[in-house]
Order: structure tokens, then sequence, then C-alpha cells
């Protein structure tokens, strides 16, 4: 436990140290790299990951599939409610607590999402966002491989809750929780299909429209508003 809350705190400091590297006149320092990094994500995607999760999607009925996106995201509730508690939402926090302990049990172990059915609300929080509301600023954009738009926060924000509050992180066998993530990135392509597609056809520039659109979400799950910095400047970038 003791390692567990030093990674944490080191963590904490990493993303305190970085969240000064950009500005609001430069929210994306790193264009070039992140460009390369985008196109990676990209050719990645549409040559291998696209694909699989349509033919998930293709093979599986639907209510296997809402079966198996109920299980994790079930795992993913206990996640919110630690943010929920670091964040000092108890409020909440009890309806995520209630969601859980509703959806492990009567669920079936997440399979059934009889929280919803009840009308009880989900408040998704991570890391990242318990560190914006701790005060803690975004840092420069970040585009992260094969995981796709963030930022120096997020990113710090990501790693904490993927190697401590993930609960598939704590099963003893590494095989077993290798095979439940890869699922788990399956189960979410697969949910993000039609958007993908919507924004390929619509978007002159893809980069732009999904760097602005992250950190317009970002802030006002934050802040609670999106703040004038975000306007049409960005029309005059460069795409190479």
């Amino acid at each position: 436990m003791r390692v567990k809350i030093s990674g944490i705190a080191l963590s904490v400091a990493l993303a305190l140290t970085m969240s000064g590297c950009a500005t609001h006149a430069n929210k994306d320092p790193l264009e070039s790299m992140n460009r390369g990094v985008y196109k990676f994500n990209d050719t990645a995607d549409k040559a291998v990951i696209k694909p699989i999760a349509g033919a998930y999607k293709a093979v599986l009925p639907s209510p296997i599939r809402t079966g198996v996106h109920n299980f994790f995201s079930n795992l993913g509730t206990f996640t919110s409610l630690v943010n929920n508690i670091l964040q000092f939402e108890l409020s909440k926090a009890m309806d995520n607590a209630g969601r859980l302990v509703i959806n492990s049990t009567v669920g079936l172990g997440g399979l059934i999402d009889v929280a919803s059915m009840d009308n009880i609300p989900k408040h998704n929080a991570d890391f990242g966002q318990t560190l914006g509301k701790w005060g803690v600023g975004s840092g420069a954009y970040l585009v992260l491989p094969l995981v796709g738009p963030s930022s120096y926060r997020d990113a710090v924000g990501f790693a904490v809750d993927s190697v401590y509050l993930d609960p598939i992180q704590y099963l003893d066998e590494t095989r077993a929780r290798n095979q439940l993530r890869l699922v788990k990135f399956i189960d979410l392509r697969a949910q993000y299909l039609p958007a993908s597609d919507l924004i390929d056809d619509a978007a002159l520039d893809p980069y732009i429209f999904m760097r602005e659109a992250y950190l317009q979400r970002r802030e006002l799950s934050i802040t609670g508003k999106v703040s004038d910095d975000f306007d049409d400047d960005d029309d005059d970038d460069d795409i190479e």
C-alpha cells in the first residue's frame, strides 16, 4: 500500500511539474510530434483496430455486446467512485456507490445495468479531472499512441487510473488482465464506430477537430464551462 501511495504522490508531483508547459496562446506546442502520433493512430485504427471492432460488432449479438459493455462500465464505476471522493463530490460518490453495489449483485456482476433501470445517475470521473479540480493546469496538448487525445495532466491521470484505480489491475493472472483489457479496448472502439466515420467525413482537418473537441470537453468537465480561449484562431494552423 505504501508503494501505491508513493506512486500516486510521484504522479501528482509530475503533473504539477508539467502543467505549466503550455499557454493559452499555444496550447499545442508539440503539434508536429502530435500530428505524427495522430497519423500513426489513424493508420493503425483503419488497418487493424477498426476492422476488428467492426467484426466484433457484426459477429456478436447485440444483447451480448450490451452485457460486455455493461460489465466494463460497472468496473469503471469504481474508478469514478474513488475520484468522486477525491474531488469531495460526496453526493456523486453515493450515487456511484449505489450503482456499483446494485449492478455487481442484482446485475450479475455488472452484465445488466439494473441501476440505470432504477434511474440512479452515473457520474464519470477520472484522476486527470481530479487533478484539474485540485487546480493543476492541463499543460500541453498531447496525443498518446493508441490512446488518442490527452494532455500532460490527463496522461498522468490516465496512468494513475490504469495502474492504481482500475479493478482489472488487481487480478493475479497477467494473461487474464491482458485479455480483459483487450476486450475492453475493442468494446470501446466498437462504441465509437459511427462517430469516427462522421469525423472523417465532416472535418477538413480531423486533427484540429479532435484537439479542440477534446480540450473543450475536458474544460467543461472540470470547470463547468468553456472559456473564450476556444475561438477560430486555429483556422490559421498549418496543415501538414
